[in-house]
């Protein structure tokens, strides 16, 4: 008997109650909405990328009876504007424009769930404001260290050599030794024709390697002007800059939300982001929950994943905890 579909996991699509821009400096605006029951429990939803932007589906993890489900698109990335612009876009910059959203809407305190970059920001907002957090729920866990960078970059071609084949070979063999600056050089430059066919490639190789697996639909949509460009850029811009974090900031100072309920989902073939960064977490934080998908890979959207995700927003709901 095969899985079930993804989205028949998933809670009935909603419409945003609420929604607008907000201008967080002269350069940049968000895109932020408000779906399910105004008086609810609060929940934040931080999407991936960076750049990766919101999909319509984010809104579905969470009971919209229950929950106050708060989403943004972050700088740069899907309906914000510029999209795709790094200035002024740093991890710093947008725990502030979280807690700017949070002001905005007068909210007190909120469970947090994020995703890949969404875990990385999670965590670090976390740990600038716990007393904001009600709790964690983690999926994919991507701590924007050097090791996990160099591995994004290079080492996934232990696993998808004709996928990073094909992410290597527009650029020259000359400059191949260092992949990340190549196309930093190509995506920040100033000729659309450039960035844009670089932040393709860049968008495709992600999108390739999403699943457990294939889903060439992930490789088209990652590949597109409107994803790729937040995607390819602001993915170089943070990776350049180690996150603008230091080294292992995230668990030196779990500390700081350790008594906080956390859960963590694991595609146990996450190529993207492998186990071992998971793991790590949880040996910093034994009080978080672990669960490892067997039969996963980085994608929300698969589904063991989506059945984890769901049943720890729901006992959530229940408990305020996570067993």
């Amino acid at each position: 008997m095969s899985d079930p579909h993804p989205e028949l996991l998933l809670f009935p699509a909603i419409e945003p109650y609420r929604s607008g821009m907000l201008a967080v400096d002269d350069l940049h605006t968000l895109y932020w909405e408000e779906c399910g029951n105004p008086d609810g429990v609060p929940v934040l939803f931080l999407h991936g990328g960076p750049g990766g932007g919101l999909s319509p589906k984010h809104r579905r993890f969470f009971d919209p009876a229950h929950y106050r489900i708060v989403l943004f698109d972050q700088r740069g990335a899907g309906k914000s504007t510029p999209l795709g612009e790094f200035r002024n876009n740093t991890t710093q910059l947008l725990i502030a424009d979280i807690e700017r959203i949070r002001d905005m809407l007068a909210i007190d305190q909120w469970l947090v769930f994020g995703g890949s970059w969404g875990s990385t920001l999670a965590l670090a907002y976390g740990e600038a404001h716990a007393g904001r957090c009600l709790g964690f729920v983690l999926r994919g866990i991507f701590l924007c260290t050097p090791p996990e960078i160099d591995w994004f970059i290079n080492g996934i071609k232990w696993f998808m050599p004709e996928a990073h084949a094909a992410f290597a070979a527009p650029i020259p063999e000359a400059e191949r030794g260092d992949l990340l600056r190549a196309y930093a050089k190509r995506l920040f430059c100033g000729d659309p024709a450039i960035y844009l066919a670089a932040a393709r490639t860049w968008g495709r190789y992600e999108g390739r390697c999403l699943f457990l697996r294939p889903d060439p639909q992930a490789e088209e949509e990652f590949g597109s002007d409107t994803v790729s460009l937040g995607v390819g850029r602001l993915e170089a811009h943070y990776m350049l800059n180690n996150g603008f974090l230091e080294d292992d900031q995230l668990l030196r100072n779990v500390d700081r939300i350790r008594h906080l309920p956390a859960v963590i989902v694991q595609g146990r073939y996450d190529v993207l982001c492998p186990p071992r960064t998971a793991y790590r977490l949880h040996q910093a934080w034994p009080q978080a929950k672990l669960h490892v998908i067997a039969d996963a890979g980085h994608a929300a959207l698969e589904p063991g994943i989506t059945a984890a995700l769901v049943a720890a927003t729901e006992q959530f709901k229940r408990q305020r905890r996570f067993d």
